[in-house]
Formats: C-alpha cells, structure tokens, sequence
C-alpha cells in the first residue's frame, strides 16, 4: 500500500486554524532564524537592540532640552523620554519587519502550503526579544537616577500586548497589500517616520490635551493615532502619578488596535490564495 501525502492550498479551508497550530514548528524555525541571523555578521551582535534605541533616546533628549520642553516634576528627562522610545521601537520595528515579511520569503511561499500568516507572525518574535532586551537601558536609568516605579509596572504587559495587536494587525494588512503593490515597501518607512512625529516621544501628551490653545477637534485627531494610548500606558505604567492617563484616548486607542486585527487578518485570508501566484 502507497502512502501518499496531500499538499493543497488552505485558502477558505475550515481546517486553517488548526493549520496554524500543526505548523507551529514551521513558526518556531522562521522566527528562530530571524533571531539568529539579525546579528550574525554583526561584530557586537544583540548588543545593536541596546546601542540603537540608547543612541535615539539621547538624540531626542537633546533635541528636549534645546526646545525647553518641560517633563514631570521630580521625573528625569532620560527616563521620560525612555519610556516613549522602548514602545514605539518595538511596534515600529515589528511593523516594518511584519509588512515586508511576505516578499523576503517569497521563495517560501511558492513551494509548499501552510498558513502564510505564520510569516509576518514569526518575525513579531524578533522584535519582542529585542524590545526584552533594550529594557536594560531603562534599568540602567533607574538605578542611576535612583527611580523606583510603583504598583503600575506590572501593568506593561497589557500595553505591550496592545502593541504587539497593533503591530501585527497593521503588519499583516501591509504585508497584503505589498505583495500585490510593491510601492508599499517605499511607503512603510514614511508611515514610521511621520508616526514618530505625532506620538509623544519627546512631549507629554497633557501638553496637548490640557491646552487651551489646541481645539478640541485636533485634541480628538491626536488621540486616533493608537501610538498615543500605548506611550502613554507604558509612562504611566513606570512613571506613575507624574503622568495622567487620559481615558477617552486611551479607551479609542484599544478600540483601533482590535479594529487593525479584525481588518488586518480579513484583508490577509482574502487575499492570501493568491499570494503564490502574484510574488
């Protein structure tokens, strides 16, 4: 008797869920050699996750100081504004690495069936190991400016799961579309750029919400971008009572990042049965 094996496309199939958890295998490889070849040629390897948001948290300390941006009372401009990089490097990261994942294993996906969404899954991993380890450098604040967080830190995992949806949800769209419209991979690095402008990195956003000058409806505009709830979560999350957590904005960010899965995954199973005959 032959034994023969059945290679077909998931496509609409009922059974691509339980794919995604009998290819788990397939998922731990691809963000394993992720992890590994990142740094490979590297001279200092992992220790980039560490130099890279040091040296923009730096910079934009300068850039603070030069403009006379006020921080919290009693709050260190160092670790103010390290606790707006770590978060917006890591979704930035792992949505830039998520969108272009399809196209960098396309020779992967030509070949054999499993459920694609393991590839832009697999390389959230990455990213997440280096925001895990970049978490030294607030540490590292911390200790030197003798800061001691309160109950709230054990809040960050909520807002670095809020995150991680956003990343993925927004990754994994892209992801989509560039397959199809290779002009995505020229317009992802703007998006990220333009992002970083209108996210409170450098500021505090009760810059923005306390002021009397600002109108309401901008007020609203600047609490669409979803970036808002989660730096703002992760300060206070650390920072405390030197930050408030404006709720409204907080509440539309965690309604965008579920809205982003939702659209993310629809628009990806949609498209994904032709994504071997169009890379």
């Amino acid at each position: 008797m032959v034994n023969r094996v059945i290679i077909e496309p998931g496509g609409k199939s009922k059974k691509y869920w339980s794919d995604l958890w009998k290819f788990r295998g397939l998922f731990y490889y691809l963000a394993w050699r992720d992890v590994l070849v990142r740094y490979k040629q590297a001279t200092i390897g992992i220790a980039w996750s560490v130099i890279r948001p040091l040296l923009t948290i730096i910079i934009f300390c300068v850039i603070g100081k030069l403009l006379h941006i006020q921080t919290p009372a009693g709050i260190h401009r160092a670790i103010f504004v390290c606790t707006a990089i770590l978060p917006w490097q890591y979704f930035s990261t792992a949505f830039s690495e998520s969108s272009n994942s399809l196209l960098a294993n396309s020779n992967l996906l030509t070949k054999v069936y499993f459920p694609r969404l393991i590839v832009p899954a697999s390389t959230i991993i990455v990213s997440l190991i280096d925001f895990l380890t970049s978490l030294a450098i607030l540490f590292g604040f911390m200790i030197y400016y003798r800061f001691v967080p309160g109950w709230n830190v054990v809040l960050i995992p909520l807002f670095l799961l809020q995150a991680t949806m956003m990343s993925m949800g927004a990754g994994i769209f892209i992801a989509a579309l560039n397959v199809k419209y290779r002009d995505f991979k020229f317009i992802v690095p703007f998006m990220v750029q333009f992002g970083l402008y209108i996210s409170p990195v450098v500021f505090s956003s009760d810059a923005v919400f306390k002021s009397e000058s600002i109108p309401s409806f901008l007020k609203f505009i600047y609490s669409l971008n979803p970036m808002v709830g989660v730096i703002d979560g992760f300060r206070w999350c650390i920072l405390g009572g030197a930050i408030n957590l404006y709720m409204p904005g907080f509440l539309i960010s965690i309604g965008i990042s579920i809205l982003l899965v939702i659209l993310g995954i629809w628009y990806f199973r949609k498209t994904e049965r032709s994504f071997a005959d169009v890379i």
